[in-house]
C-alpha cells in the first residue's frame, strides 16, 4: 500500500501560503505608495493656494497706501 507523502503536501501548502502573503504585502505597498502620492499632491495644492492668498492680501495692503 502506498503511503501519503505528508512532507510534500505540507511544503506545497507552505509555499502557497508564502505566495499569498507576498501578494498581500505587495498589494499593501502599492496601496500605501499610491495613497502617499495622492496626499502629497493635495498638500502641494493647499500650499500653493495659501501662497496665492498671502500674495493677494499683501497686494491689497500696498494698494491702500
Amino acid at each position: 500500500m502506498a503511503r501519503n507523502n505528508y512532507q510534500y503536501e505540507k511544503r506545497q501548502k507552505d509555499i502557497a501560503k508564502k505566495k499569498k502573503q507576498d501578494e498581500k504585502r505587495q498589494k499593501k505597498l502599492n496601496r500605501n505608495s499610491d495613497g502617499v502620492e495622492d496626499n502629497s499632491e493635495i498638500e502641494n495644492e493647499d500650499i500653493e493656494s495659501s501662497e496665492i492668498e498671502v500674495e493677494t492680501k499683501d497686494e491689497s495692503k500696498d494698494e491702500g497706501i
